[in-house]
């Protein structure tokens, strides 16, 4: 099965999984993000935030600093994340089934000066449907002509960069 153990059919039959994610910023507020393809329809790709599943056990911060870590190598103290900024829920068809997961999103600040990418930590799963890891410009991604998620995510970032401590709960996203 494509899809881990976190994901659990809910109430409507529709699996559902908590996952926790990170937007990586760099000193010049540069976006650090994932492109992907579903298995099932490889023409199709997408930008994303750094994150994934919650494990049984785990709080959504704790699975946030695990997340960045095993999908890029980066190494976080729980307390250098900021928030949750966001939290929401998307509804997405993936392996050919459709899933729903609500997220937490976190904000982080790291150098990518000192940073090297590894894929040394991705699953099985993820060195098939995971194509590159990429620092965008916040401009230049407001220009991006393949799907970004969450959608609008320039303007998301630029409206926590300085960030009041208060959650924005940005609803359900259909993907």
């Amino acid at each position: 099965m494509v899809l881990g153990p976190q994901w659990q059919p809910g109430p409507d039959g529709v699996l559902t999984r908590d996952a926790a994610r990170v937007i990586l910023l760099d000193e010049d507020d540069r976006v650090l993000l994932v492109r992907g393809h579903d298995v099932d329809a490889p023409d199709r790709s997408w930008w994303f935030t750094v994150g994934g599943g919650i494990d049984a056990g785990e709080d959504a911060r704790s699975a946030a600093v695990r997340e960045v870590r095993e999908e890029t190598g980066i190494v976080l103290d729980p307390g250098e994340l900021v928030g949750p900024v966001y939290t929401r829920s998307a509804l997405f068809d993936f392996a050919a089934r459709t899933c729903r997961q609500h997220e937490d999103l976190f904000l982080a600040r790291v150098r990518s000066t000192d940073l090297a990418l590894t894929r040394d930590g991705w699953t099985d799963v993820e060195r098939d449907v995971i194509d590159e890891l990429r620092w965008w410009d916040l401009d230049e991604l407001a220009r991006v002509e393949i799907e970004v998620f969450p959608a609008g995510l320039a303007d998301l970032v630029r409206d926590v960069l300085v960030w009041d401590g208060a959650p924005r709960h940005l609803g359900l996203m259909r993907e």
